[in-house]
């Protein structure tokens, strides 16, 4: 694969479901794509390795929900590559495994366009794998067979002689929920003892992850009492009985959860990253965007002298300074013996990434605070790198107390439109994050008049973005105890199981 190529096609299969899975290719082909058309059963995550600016098209195709016919997929990534984009063409699993990633191929060939096919760990095997199947063993299977529970195709019928269901081994059926009792007696009428082990496994490797264990005979009646639906693997086989011995994959304590993420899309990594590892399905809804305007502030030879401190508060603030700085071929080192006040563990974490360790932290994570307890501010010349949305509550109080201070809007905080698809989910979430006011102010303008569901839970990174989510919505059911992430992840885990 050539990064740099224009006018190309890859073909990339984005994994099971879990983005851990996701090869490294498949990563490498999203960070330098102009365009990436995406389908329903690709994580979420993955599309966050793509750059600023990269179109994200969904093209999922679920059953009798077709975003795109498959006619219309082929048209359109021949298309953006004849106009030279670069386009990755991102299927969940494996592209060459019923991922109908030949036709695709096929029709990149016929039309000209250079392509290339990325490999995807399938759900065949990896789904198996997280419920503790192994889809071969020693001394009980040594063949694996993968088949289509579905018996016809979206536009012609696909070929079925029927032999998959007459070797012996382990057969893995995927599609199979829709008429599964059908599939299943098709296998028992070719030989297979009804008594045979068979295994479920609903949105495997992912915190959604559900399993069911039965007999051949047993397994469909067992599906439907749990309530199983697609996406779902059906192993079937001797070891799929192993699934009891060796079942290794807990979900977190937000398995089943829908959470959103409202930062802007840039920051929202980290948080989202935290979420999911505790089993959230997380929702990014980046209802904001951060622009840097850093023209006032001074960042020549002066900075070493010109300030005895430097009071930070907010991680935006951190990044805007510190990249301007760094605009100049400057650095840390060059804020010589000034000293660096932080509000807020997310800010303290910000300066920490740049080599700054804060000089002093007020005992509550609030301007105001910042305001009362910063030390020797008599004659002391204080910047403050702000937001352009920041008052002068800040500045005035410093002031009062004989400071003098220089207060700069070093980035603005822009609104961001939701497509329709991020709407209804955010309307459908379990709970709402907010990391700042704005991203509370810029949802509500978001939404319309639509009105989050009353059950969800609604929860704030501190005083201020809970007092925005307040005047926005009406409500705030949980406050993190201080402005970081680390107290969010961790009030967002009690707001949804301290009832459970």
């Amino acid at each position: 694969m050539t990064d740099t190529a224009a006018g190309h096609v890859w073909i990339a299969g984005a994994g099971p479901g879990d983005p851990g899975l996701a090869t490294v290719a498949c990563v490498r082909a999203l960070a330098n794509a102009d365009a990436v058309l995406y389908d329903a059963l690709a994580s979420p995550a993955l599309l966050r390795e793509t750059r600023p600016g990269c179109e994200l098209v969904y093209a999922g195709k679920r059953a009798a929900n077709h975003a795109m016919s498959q006619r219309e997929i082929e048209a359109e990534i021949v298309r953006r590559a004849k106009a030279g984009q670069r386009v990755v063409r991102l299927k969940g699993g494996d592209p060459f495994v019923f991922g109908r990633g030949g036709e695709e191929a096929l029709a990149c060939r016929a039309a000209g366009v250079a392509f290339t096919v990325i490999p995807g760990v399938t759900s065949a095997i990896a789904a198996a794998a997280y419920a503790g199947i192994p889809v071969t063993h020693r001394g009980l299977s040594a063949v694996l067979h993968v088949a289509t529970g579905r018996r016809q195709a979206e536009d012609v019928a696909e070929p079925d002689d029927g032999t998959a269901f007459r070797k012996p081994g382990t057969l893995v059926l995927l599609m199979g929920v829709e008429g599964l009792a059908g599939s299943l007696r098709a296998v028992m009428d070719e030989g297979w003892p009804a008594a045979t082990p068979a295994a479920c496994v609903q949105w495997g490797t992912t915190a959604r992850q559900r399993v069911v264990v039965a007999t051949l005979a047993t397994l469909a009646d067992a599906v439907a009492e749990a309530g199983l639906g697609a996406p779902a693997v059906m192993v079937i086989g001797e070891t799929a009985a192993l699934a009891r011995e060796l079942a290794w994959f807990e979900p977190g304590p937000l398995a089943g959860k829908t959470v959103v993420v409202t930062r802007a899309r840039a920051q929202a990594s980290e948080l989202a990253e935290r979420l999911a590892a505790l089993g959230a399905e997380v929702v990014e809804a980046p209802v904001l965007s951060v622009r840097h305007t850093p023209a006032e502030l001074t960042t020549d030879e002066r900075v070493g002298s010109r300030w005895d401190w430097i009071g930070f508060t907010s991680a935006n603030g951190v990044d805007a300074f510190f990249e301007a700085l760094a605009g100049t071929g400057r650095d840390a080192r060059a804020l010589g013996t000034t000293k660096v006040a932080a509000v807020g563990g997310t800010t303290a974490a910000a300066l920490r990434a740049r080599g700054v360790i804060a000089d002093f932290a007020p005992s509550r994570a609030t301007s105001a605070a910042l305001a009362d307890e910063l030390p020797r501010v008599q004659g002391a010349r204080i910047l403050l790198p702000v937001s352009s949305l920041t008052d002068g509550r800040l500045a005035s109080a410093l002031k009062a107390r004989g400071g003098l201070v220089e207060q700069v809007a070093v980035y603005e905080t822009v609104a961001t439109p939701l497509e329709a698809e991020q709407r209804e989910a955010v309307l459908a979430a379990d709970a709402v994050t907010f990391a700042s006011a704005s991203a509370a102010r810029f949802l509500r303008a978001a939404l319309g008049e639509a009105t989050i569901a009353a059950d969800a839970r609604l929860i704030a990174m501190g005083p201020e973005s809970a007092a925005a989510t307040r005047a926005a919505f009406g409500r705030v059911d949980f406050e993190a105890a201080e402005p970081s992430l680390d107290a969010l992840v961790a009030a967002t885990v009690q707001a949804l199981t301290w009832d459970s």
